[in-house]
């Protein structure tokens, strides 16, 4: 499944395979577009940028784009490994315990993909905001409603590993998502 058909997904209210996690990733992916066009459009004078430098900015943006897009597949994965733990049988007390691995397992899946996922929006958020008052003036809305899309993907990751964390047991890992979750949120 690759992101047009998560797009779908996410379209159709009728489907719960994917959700906020998915849409997030998505959201960071359509600022990518927003702001490397910003950057490709402030190439032709010097806005307090060089043309060279809008350039890498562009490229590194379309190279996270394309690192999003795949994270919103991934996303989508991500909860079908926790919809098949919860699938598991639980007649025995093995299967019970199995079952139980299963999910805190699928947990640590289920919140590390939107961490990457938010770890990715943030950089966009910040190529964003090192922009602001340095491209063409006549992109200012793009370049806004991008980083206001990166913001989106950011927080709306942070929330999606919030969700999954309850399922996660590993005290260690239950630190990390934390302070990863401080770290990258954006106020």
């Amino acid at each position: 499944m690759d992101y047009k058909d998560v797009l779908e997904l996410i379209l159709d209210t009728d489907d719960v395979t994917v959700g906020g996690g998915s849409a997030s990733a998505l959201s960071g992916a359509l600022a990518c577009g927003l702001i490397g066009m910003v950057c490709k459009l402030s190439t032709k004078k010097d806005f307090g940028i060089e043309a060279e430098k809008q350039l890498e900015y562009a490229k590194e943006l379309e190279e996270l784009r394309d690192k999003l897009l795949m994270g919103v597949s991934d996303d989508a994965k991500a909860y079908g490994v926790i919809r098949d733990a919860y699938k598991l049988p639980k007649e025995t007390e093995d299967e019970k315990e199995a079952r139980k691995q299963a999910i805190a397992n699928a947990g640590i899946i289920g919140a590390s993909t939107p961490m990457e996922n938010a770890k990715l929006c943030r950089k966009v958020y910040n190529i964003g905001m090192e922009l602001q008052g340095k491209t063409n003036p006549n992109c200012i809305s793009d370049l806004v409603i991008g980083c206001e899309f990166a913001k989106i993907g950011t927080n709306g990751c942070l929330l999606n590993i919030e969700a999954n964390l309850p399922l996660v047991k590993d005290k260690t890992k239950i630190d990390e998502f934390n302070k990863a979750m401080e770290e990258l949120k954006i106020d």
